[in-house]
């Protein structure tokens, strides 16, 4: 289950649900494959977590429809569609060095945090699909996946258009919803996967061959300011390894995205 962290849009191989752009090479087919699993990925590019409930472009079954008690596990990213994150993230691009332009960090944090207090707001929802998950498949292992490493300390202007303050606010708001995923899914007995390691030195302003994210402009097949298919590898066999550390004998014959 999720949104585009997780569907993978434009990595190779894609589904045949061209609504979702999901791919069939993301961490879940990575994580199923590993495990031997039977997936039925439900991973949408846009959803947010009412997606979970309701039909997404108006034609999309529910997420949750996928959930039932035979279900073994299930693997959740959400929560970067219902912050704006990618929205935030391109409002802080800039063509030219400072003094030239405006600051993202600066326009967000004039009153408060803004985004801070959009992760506060999507944090009943967080709890309410988690319930609901743990209530249509009861006898699954709930696994939360996060968010990762997307920007290095100070960025990399000009290589990626965003100043480095900006960069570090815009990853420290990354790892602030992914630690708030890491608090609600412990709190609702749920597994949490942190990719915010697994990505360190993969980050948008490394090489192409070493990214796990792509940039502005990217350099692989990948949509721009998302997992490329190095990336989904890497962050398929972490959630693998995960579950299977965790719980070695749970996995029987049924993973849900």
């Amino acid at each position: 289950m999720g949104d585009s962290a997780a569907a993978g849009p434009l990595v190779p191989g894609p589904d045949p649900n061209l609504l979702c752009f999901r791919s069939t090479s993301n961490y879940p087919q990575v994580a199923a494959a590993r495990l031997g699993a039977q997936l039925k990925d439900v991973t949408c590019s846009g959803a947010e977590t009412e997606d979970f409930s309701g039909r997404q472009h108006h034609v999309l079954p529910p997420q949750y429809d996928a959930l039932s008690e035979t279900t073994d596990l299930v693997t959740v990213t959400i929560g970067g569609n219902d912050i704006s994150l990618v929205q935030a993230a391109v409002s802080c691009l800039n063509a030219f060095p400072e003094p030239v332009g405006s600051s993202c960090a600066d326009d967000f944090t004039a009153n408060g945090d803004e985004l801070a207090e959009r992760i506060d707001e999507f944090t009943p929802d967080f709890d309410e699909a988690l319930e609901e998950i743990t209530d249509r498949a009861p006898n699954a292992r709930v696994v939360v996946v996060g968010y990762g490493t997307y920007l290095p300390p100070g960025g990399c202007y000009p290589k990626q258009p965003m100043w480095a303050r900006d960069a570090d606010y815009i990853q420290s708001t990354v790892d602030r919803l992914s630690a708030r995923l890491d608090e609600r899914a412990r709190a609702h007995g749920a597994m949490f996967v942190d990719l915010g390691p697994v990505s360190e030195g993969h980050d948008v302003c490394q090489a192409s061959q070493d990214k796990y994210f792509e940039g502005v402009v990217p350099t692989s097949w990948a949509a721009p300011l998302h997992p490329n298919a190095n990336g989904m590898t890497a962050f398929g066999n972490a959630v693998a390894d995960a579950v299977s550390e965790a719980s070695p004998n749970r996995v029987r014959a049924a993973q849900v995205n």
